[in-house]
């Protein structure tokens, strides 16, 4: 066991502070990373406040990891020591239920196991990245590509891999008209990683406020979704819908602007319960799906594939002091448009 120093929240709404935790000492599988950027997710402020239910306490919340490798255990192929490398939302999974073996670890049937807040296969609490230090199972590491940096690529652990995946799956491309709503921490680098694919990009907004942000990064149309002629403009235009916002929508609504057979994917989780007319599904063959993150080796390929396209996350970074005023700016969408952590400040 090492102690290492780390941020976290002592009780559920609590605010995080500076302590110190325990790291299982490095496994024949084990690879122990020097954290140098954590990024901030609006689940991590959910996870610390309990917004989801039951959480497990002290919490040092972050899934969006950046580091180097600084010892490997004596069955490491993947990695060696001096490798830039990230964690994102799992550490471990059952990995012999039928998704698994699939590859979809990210859906494990036996209970895949989170990076923070949950409990390893020894029963004890995983602890995030708001830490200097964190020991993971190699087969959950994924490669830094050389053309991102430690920094942006911190976001894409999470958001990245939630966009790019839905995108992927529903097929995004050449021919096909894509709307991201909300261009936020997610929203944003789904525009990024839509364009890229070659398909057709629309931002759906409540304001026209970050316009012309959304097409600097790529949307090649831009819509207020407080003006009702919106939806009377746009109805049957897209292939695929992916909403990032954790508001409640009017799903009926947004259902009205797919074409036949298209797709809203829902990323965010509204904390109030939904409902739908479902006749705006019947009629146009339309459906309403829920994505979650992607699997490791789909994580893999979009950190290649954003590299391969010259990007990353758009962020700002902050020192371990400001976490909880992040977590209040974040709450207030103020951040454009992912918050990072440098751990070399904690």
């Amino acid at each position: 066991m090492s102690t290492v120093a780390a941020y976290a929240a002592a009780t559920a709404g609590a605010p995080l502070e500076r302590t110190t935790i325990e790291r299982r000492p490095v496994g024949d599988h084990d690879v122990l990373i020097d954290i140098k950027y954590t990024g901030v997710c609006h689940t991590d402020i959910h996870r610390a406040r309990a917004h989801f239910g039951r959480s497990i306490f002290p919490m040092v919340p972050g899934h969006e990891i950046t580091g180097i490798v600084t010892e490997v255990g004596s069955g490491v192929t993947a990695h060696r020591v001096g490798d830039r490398v990230g964690v994102g939302c799992l550490v471990d999974s059952c990995r012999t239920c039928e998704n698994c073996k699939a590859g979809l670890e990210q859906y494990c049937l036996g209970g895949s196991v989170a990076t923070y807040g949950a409990l390893d296969r020894n029963g004890e609490p995983t602890y995030g990245g708001y830490s200097t230090h964190i020991v993971v199972d190699q087969d959950f590491v994924v490669r830094i590509p050389d053309g991102l940096s430690l920094e942006q690529a911190a976001p894409l652990l999470c958001a990245g891999i939630t966009t790019y995946s839905p995108l992927r799956h529903w097929n995004a491309g050449p021919g096909k008209k894509v709307a991201i709503v909300g261009l936020g921490g997610l929203g944003h680098i789904g525009v990024k990683i839509a364009h890229a694919l070659g398909a057709e990009v629309t931002v759906l907004s409540q304001s026209l406020r970050k316009k012309e942000a959304g097409l600097k990064l790529g949307a090649d149309h831009y819509y207020a979704t407080s003006d009702p002629r919106t939806f009377e403009e746009l109805a049957g235009t897209f292939d695929l819908i992916l909403s990032t916002v954790s508001a409640r929508l009017d799903l009926d609504s947004y259902l009205s602007l797919l074409k036949t057979d298209g797709a809203l994917v829902n990323l965010g989780a509204p904390e109030e319960p939904v409902s739908l007319n479902v006749f705006s599904l019947i009629l146009g063959r339309r459906s309403l799906a829920g994505s979650g993150i992607g699997s490791i080796q789909e994580t893999q390929e979009m950190l290649d594939f954003c590299a391969g396209h010259g990007f990353g996350a758009e962020i700002e970074l902050i020192g371990a002091d400001q976490i909880n005023e992040a977590f209040e700016r974040v709450l207030a969408s103020d951040v454009r448009y992912r918050f990072v952590i440098d751990i070399a400040t904690l």
